[in-house]
């Protein structure tokens, strides 16, 4: 007769304790990253996996999960039982665990119809691109912009295969493959000869911040105060809820504006009384999704005329100066402005060119920098006069980061939007953004009431 085995005769089948210990935490500077520190004698055991999981080693016992797509808390919770399988104590702290348990989804989601889990899964193939380009083991060729986002092209170099992705951060696609990296560029300037530029990409922001939480965990240092020096002259930092109380200043203080909610709680919008402006305010707008939408109409039900868009980590005194400029004569007068004349290019750029900014041309594109860099105008000439139905992006553009192609925020202009409108925002531009060596150009419409704040 065959006994059925006991407790203590399956004992030696069971997973061994390892003597190693992991707890894991929230980032200390990055919100969304996780960190795992590691005690014991065997602590080299949960090591290994972890790294191998694409946790970054920082320091000795020591690792930093930081992702792109911002789901570190649900991948560390899926390493917390693959380690407790394996007979490892695995601590995670009230902080990342609230973090695990938190319900959230992508604000604007482009593809609305997948679940929660189908995103994630969406977002982990991106994050899957993103390391194979980190790793070094996809090589991108080719670089360039579609619209509002970028596109690439490059070739695994394991398995020869060649890719053409589009999109950034967790929407990273692959969008063809090819049998050749030769059959792969030639695809891709054909498409994209305008803009294409050898060699990846800058980072976004979203990668440059993930770049930077694969360090050694740190106590957030205090940001320096400004210098009573630059204080007339240091641009608005946007501060959370600082574009909320814009949009509801705006709303109160001007009645001839009306505010309603939309279908979505996510998004506000403020008509004028001639039902012929509106403004659209995104709440769950970050980083440099669009935040703010501002459009003209011919009449109440007649075609839009002209646009305007703005980022979320758009400064402050930028947005404060485009919407006063929605509260003035002539903007009413001025509808729109005609495709690019020589008059509206003076106008526009007056406030720059007299401070003294020097501009730059670059195939269809010409460029009014900074003196210090961080910021400028782009004008697109090509979409500014029309010359292509095909050109459907924004004809000028105040951008502030690291350049016009990678910037951190925009303002984006429609072809017809009015020249007086374009002048007030690049008045703002210049004031804030140039040395106080630099004389200053003449005061532009209506600039002493742009001036003045919300109450």
């Amino acid at each position: 007769m065959v006994r059925p085995p006991t407790e203590e005769s399956t004992a030696f089948v069971s997973t061994p304790s390892v003597d190693a210990q992991v707890r894991l935490d929230t980032h200390p500077t990055h919100p969304s990253a996780v960190t795992a520190n590691l005690t014991g004698t065997q602590a080299h055991i949960p090591l290994v996996g972890l790294a191998a999981a694409d946790w970054h080693v920082t320091a000795d016992n020591r690792l930093v999960l930081a992702r792109i797509d911002h789901e570190e808390s649900y991948w560390a919770e899926q390493a917390a039982r693959q380690l407790r399988a394996d007979g490892i104590t695995v601590e995670i702290t009230p902080e990342l665990r609230e973090a695990i348990d938190e319900e959230w989804t992508w604000a604007n989601y482009p593809m609305p119809w997948c679940t929660r889990d189908e995103i994630r899964e969406v977002s982990n193939q991106a994050q899957k691109i993103y390391d194979d380009i980190r790793h070094s083991r996809l090589l991108i060729h080719a670089h360039a912009q579609d619209g509002h986002t970028t596109v690439a092209v490059g070739t695994y170099l394991d398995t020869g295969k060649s890719v053409y992705l589009h999109g950034e951060n967790h929407l990273r696609q692959i969008a063809n493959t090819f049998d050749s990296p030769a059959q792969a560029l030639t695809a891709f300037e054909e498409m994209h000869a305008d803009t294409m530029l050898p060699g990846p990409a800058p980072m976004t922001d979203t990668e440059r911040d993930t770049a930077e939480a694969r360090t050694t965990p740190a106590t957030p240092t205090t940001k320096p105060e400004l210098s009573s020096a630059g204080a007339d002259t240091a641009p608005a930092l946007v501060t959370a809820g600082a574009h909320e109380a814009l949009f509801a200043s705006f709303v109160e203080d001007h009645g001839e504006w009306e505010n309603y909610r939309t279908w979505s709680d996510d998004a506000s919008v403020a008509n004028h009384e001639s039902l012929t402006l509106r403004v659209q305010f995104d709440h769950e707008a970050r980083d440099r999704d669009i935040a703010w939408t501002i459009a003209s109409y011919q009449s109440p039900v007649g075609e839009r005329t002209w646009h305007v868009t703005a980022t979320a980590g758009t400064p402050t005194d930028m947005i404060e100066t485009l919407l006063k400029s929605l509260d003035t004569d002539t903007a009413w007068i001025e509808r729109t402005s005609p495709p690019l004349t020589e008059r509206t290019l003076t106008t526009v750029t007056r406030p720059l060119t007299e401070f003294g900014w020097t501009p730059t041309i670059n195939g269809h594109h010409i460029s009014w920098p900074a003196p210090h860099g961080e910021t400028g105008l782009r004008l697109d000439v090509a979409a500014a006069v029309g010359a292509t139905t095909a050109r459907t992006g924004p004809a000028w553009t105040l951008w502030g980061g690291r350049s016009a192609e990678q910037p951190a925020w925009t303002i984006e202009f429609s072809r017809h939007t009015p020249a007086a409108v374009l002048q007030d925002l690049t008045y703002e531009l210049a004031i804030t953004h140039s040395t106080q060596t630099q004389r200053a150009p003449k005061t532009p419409r209506g600039h002493e009431a742009i001036r003045r704040r919300f109450r």
